[in-house]
C-alpha cells in the first residue's frame, strides 16, 4: 500500500524500499550510537565525579526522582542485587539515602542527597554539552534533526 492506504501496482519496489530503509536506518542507529557512546563524556563524568559512569548514572536518575530499588534496578537495566551493591556504594559516599516507603512498609525508597543532586547536576552539565560538529550545524538542520529525534524518540522513564 502507497501512502494514501492504495495498494501500489509495483510490490517489488515496495520490497526493495523496504530493503533501502532497513539498510538506511541500521546505519543512522549505528551512526547515533558511536556519536552518543562513544564521544568520551563518560569517562568524562567519571572523572569528574570520581566514580563511574553506571554509579553517576544512577546518582542521576535519583536526582530526578525517589525510586524503591526495584524501580531502580528496572530503570538501570540491572538486577535488583545489583542495584543493592550501587546504592550501598552511592550511600557510603553519602550521595544517596535510603528512607521508608510511605506506603509498603517492607521496602524502601531511595533518595539523592543535596550532594548526590549536585553531582547529578554537574555530570548533566558535562553530558549536555553537545559536540563541536553538532552545534556548527545549521540552524535549520538542527530543527530537523530535532524533529525527526522527537519522533523517534521512546520513553525512557
Amino acid at each position: 500500500m502507497n501512502s494514501l492506504g492504495q495498494m501500489n501496482e509495483h510490490p517489488a519496489e515496495d520490497a526493495s524500499h523496504s530493503e533501502t530503509a532497513a539498510v538506511i536506518s541500521r546505519e543512522v542507529w549505528l551512526l547515533m550510537s558511536d556519536l552518543v557512546l562513544d564521544f568520551g563524556r563518560r569517562r568524562e563524568v567519571s572523572e569528574a565525579l570520581g566514580i563511574s559512569f553506571g554509579r553517576a548514572r544512577a546518582v542521576r536518575r535519583l536526582a530526578r526522582q525517589p525510586m524503591s530499588m526495584g524501580e531502580l534496578a528496572a530503570a538501570l537495566g540491572i538486577d535488583p542485587p545489583n542495584a543493592t551493591v550501587v546504592v550501598d556504594d552511592l550511600q557510603s559516599l553519602g550521595l544517596v539515602r535510603r528512607r521508608p516507603h510511605p506506603t509498603d512498609r517492607r521496602a524502601k525508597v531511595v533518595e539523592a542527597t543535596r550532594r548526590g543532586k549536585d553531582m547529578a547536576r554537574r555530570a548533566d552539565e558535562i553530558l549536555g554539552a553537545p559536540p563541536e560538529a553538532l552545534s556548527a550545524l545549521s540552524t535549520d538542520d538542527l530543527e530537523a534533526l530535532r524533529r525527526i529525534l522527537t519522533s523517534v524518540s521512546v520513553d525512557r522513564d
